[in-house]
C-alpha cells in the first residue's frame, strides 16, 4: 500500500486584484469584489477594501480569512493609539504599522498582499505597496492579487514612474488628473478581467481627497 501524504494546508488563496494611483491631490484605491477558491466562485459581492482611518484606505487580495484578521489587528491598534494621541493616525505612520504587523508574522505570515492609499500631510497622494511580510515603498502607483502581472505592465506603459534611482529623487506621484485616473483603474479592470479568471463581477473604487471619501461601482464581466 503507498503511503499517502497529508496535504492540508493554513493557507487558500481567494484572488482578486487591487490597484492604487496616487495624484497631486488625490488617491485612487480600486478592488474587483469576486472572492474565489480554485475554480469555485465562493461570492462576487465581497469588499477587499477597508477604511483605516480617515485618509487611509487599505485594498489587499490573498487568503481572506488573513485579510479580515489584519483589519481587525490595525482597527484595534488604531484605536489605542486615537487614545492616547487624540488625533487620527496619518496615512504614512499606518504605512509603517501595516509593515510593522505584518513583518512581526514573518514566521507564520499573513497571506495577504495589501496596497494602501491615502493622503500625506501636506494633502498630496501617497500610495504604499507590500509584500506579505512587511517589505514596502511609496510608489505613485501599483497593483497587487492575482491580475497583477497583467495589471502592472499597463500602468507602467501608461504613468511610467520614474526611476528610484534616479538623483535627486523624482517625485512619486502621477501626472494624471482624478478623472484620468478612475477612467484609467477602469480600463485597466476591463482589460484585466478578460484573461484572469479570478477578477471580474464588479469594480469598487474609492477615491480620497480633500473633500473626504467618494465611491463608484461598475460592473465587470460574470463568467
Amino acid at each position: 500500500m503507498t503511503k499517502q501524504q497529508a496535504n492540508w494546508s493554513p493557507y487558500d488563496n481567494n484572488g482578486g486584484s487591487c490597484v492604487a494611483i496616487a495624484g497631486a491631490d488625490y488617491c485612487v484605491i480600486a478592488a474587483d469584489t469576486r472572492m474565489s477558491t480554485g475554480y469555485s466562485i465562493l461570492t462576487r459581492e465581497y469588499s477587499k477594501i477597508c477604511k483605516l482611518a480617515d485618509k487611509s484606505v487599505m485594498a489587499s487580495s490573498g487568503f481572506q480569512a488573513d485579510v479580515k484578521a489584519l483589519q481587525k489587528h490595525l482597527a484595534a491598534r488604531h484605536l489605542i493609539y486615537q487614545h492616547q494621541h487624540n488625533k487620527q493616525m496619518s496615512c504614512p505612520a499606518m504605512a509603517q504599522l501595516l509593515s510593522n504587523t505584518l513583518y512581526y508574522k514573518r514566521f507564520f505570515p499573513y497571506y495577504a498582499f495589501n496596497v494602501l492609499g491615502g493622503l500625506d500631510s501636506e494633502g498630496k497622494g501617497c500610495v504604499y505597496t507590500y509584500d506579505a511580510v512587511g517589505s514596502y515603498e511609496r510608489v505613485g502607483y501599483s497593483a497587487q492579487g492575482s491580475g497583477s502581472t497583467l495589471i502592472m505592465p499597463f500602468l507602467d506603459n501608461q504613468l511610467k514612474s520614474p526611476s528610484p534611482l534616479l538623483l535627486p529623487a523624482q517625485d512619486a506621484v502621477t501626472p494624471l488628473s482624478e478623472l484620468e485616473a478612475v477612467d484609467l483603474v477602469k480600463t485597466v479592470f476591463a482589460s484585466a478581467t478578460e484573461r484572469d479568471i479570478y477578477t471580474g463581477d464588479k469594480l469598487e473604487i474609492v477615491i480620497l481627497n480633500a473633500d473626504g471619501i467618494r465611491h463608484e461601482y461598475m460592473e465587470l464581466r460574470k463568467d
